[in-house]
């Protein structure tokens, strides 16, 4: 997928388009996995055809229906500087979002100080207490910047919605920065207690 820029200044304005067209970026597909009755999802650079290192400057998973075997658990994730031998990075994070129940009597936004880190090692929420009825998951993605720097810290922005087991839905975003100069070589993706029942997730690498 391809992302263009016309070469006139405004649309309006326009009396044609012209045939040169700059080509910003695009978006390269890399691995797929997906869950049952997993109890953890990880990409490791080098491992299974994932490529997670100096190719792309910008890394994005999307994660589609996460569907957990417990009920009331987070989505989570974690990077690792040692090809996932352990996903321990310290990370400082902010954690907040929107709210509606569907009886629609409850609305509202919310930081959420329990969902945040600051320089934790543990894995970061990036969706809240989600039901595992039928019916509920949790869907999203994450966005890794220049994950193989050795120069830099490793900044992350994440958007999801689930569905909160009390029959909401919770819209959330979630930021931060992995807090090492070591190059972030794998990420890993588990519920806060139990397994993923189902669910997918994709790699792409952003040039």
């Amino acid at each position: 997928m391809s992302i263009i820029k016309l070469n006139n200044n405004g649309v309006k304005n326009a009396t044609a388009f012209g045939s040169a067209v700059t080509s910003l970026g695009s978006m390269t597909f890399i691995k797929k996995l997906t869950a049952s009755s997993s109890a953890t999802l990880s990409f490791v650079d080098g491992a299974s055809s994932v490529v997670l290192d100096n190719t792309y400057k910008e890394y994005l998973f999307t994660f589609n229906n996460m569907h957990p075997a417990t009920d009331e658990v987070n989505f989570t994730f974690n990077g690792s500087i040692d090809t996932g031998s352990n996903y321990n990075v310290t990370k400082t994070t902010t954690y907040f979002g929107a709210y509606h129940d569907e009886a629609d009597g409850d609305t509202g936004i919310i930081y959420r100080t329990n969902s945040d880190l600051a320089q934790s090692t543990a894995f970061q929420p990036l969706g809240y207490l989600i039901g595992n009825g039928n019916d509920e998951c949790t869907s999203g993605t994450l966005r890794i910047f220049n994950p193989s720097s050795t120069t830099f810290v490793k900044h992350f922005i994440a958007t999801t919605n689930d569905y909160y087991y009390a029959d909401y839905s919770l819209n959330h975003y979630v930021a931060g920065y992995f807090n090492t100069t070591s190059a972030i070589d794998a990420v890993q993706f588990k519920f806060s207690s139990g397994n993923i029942d189902a669910g997918d997730i994709c790699l792409y690498g952003i040039a």
